[in-house]
């Protein structure tokens, strides 16, 4: 094994045992977007409607896609408490391969996101919602879900290496809570003013959702929208590819350069 992968899983084994001593923190994470589900779904639910479909089956992939999103917060504020307790400059003083540790916070963060999932879509089944496509639609579903949280994470550990405090890291990760809204997460675009409609399907988050919408059968790709929600699939992944490819090698740097 190389001492990338070795470090990189030792210190995933510290991330998943920091989310095991703060259980409380965890399982509100989990649960808030089923909260949200419950929320949308039948407040807003009984006020919205979404052409030919049922909103709650429309809903739930955005939830998810948004679920997703709180990589950026979540990456942010653990990368934040580090560098700010010392951690980080201890990391820094031990022989362990600098790319190791956001990777590893990265790592950690996929398999905590991919067990708070499972609420969520037991939720969603629970309240209407079906995978009406084929069960490769549905895994590649789950896999761009997963990369575009690890990109969003890698996002995250970044602004938290460069935050100036723990609590301006958590001021700017809530904010980030906005991003869906911007977004056809929630609402369709196609009745938004057109620069409002613009940016939102510009949004990655939008080509995802819409993705994950086709995949798992619950919805069509709408006419006349943006190219990357025009082509949902290869918009997400070039969203993801651009994300890693931009914030990942920042994030190494970043944690590898000593103050």
């Amino acid at each position: 094994m190389s001492a990338l992968a070795y470090d990189g899983l030792a210190m995933a084994g510290r991330q998943l045992r920091r989310v095991r001593n703060n259980p409380g923190l965890a399982v509100l994470t989990q649960l808030m977007p089923v909260n949200m589900l419950l929320f949308f779904g039948y407040v807003f639910g009984s006020a919205l409607t979404v052409s030919g479909r049922e909103y709650r089956s429309f809903l739930v992939p955005g939830l998810l896609v948004a679920t997703a999103a709180g990589g950026l917060m979540t990456g942010m504020f653990q990368a934040a408490q580090d560098t700010h307790r010392g951690v980080t400059d201890r990391l820094r003083t031990m022989p362990v391969s600098r790319a190791a540790v956001p990777l590893g916070q990265a790592a950690a963060d996929l398999v905590v996101t991919s067990a708070g999932t499972v609420p969520l879509l037991l939720t969603g089944l629970a309240v209407g919602w079906r995978v009406e496509g084929s069960a490769a639609g549905a895994a590649g579903a789950v896999a761009l879900l997963l990369f575009f949280r690890f990109a969003c994470t890698c996002a995250g550990i970044l602004l938290g290496l460069l935050s100036r405090s723990e609590e301006a890291a958590g001021l700017l990760g809530s904010a980030s809570f906005v991003l869906p809204l911007l977004s056809n997460a929630y609402i369709p675009t196609d009745r938004l003013p057109g620069w409002l409609r613009t940016l939102a399907e510009w949004n990655p988050i939008s080509a995802l959702t819409t993705a994950l919408r086709s995949l798992f059968g619950n919805a069509p790709v709408p006419d006349g929208a943006a190219w990357p929600v025009a082509h949902p699939v290869a918009g997400s992944l070039a969203w993801c590819l651009l994300l890693t490819a931009v914030f990942l090698p920042l994030a190494v740097r970043r944690y590898a350069r000593a103050e």
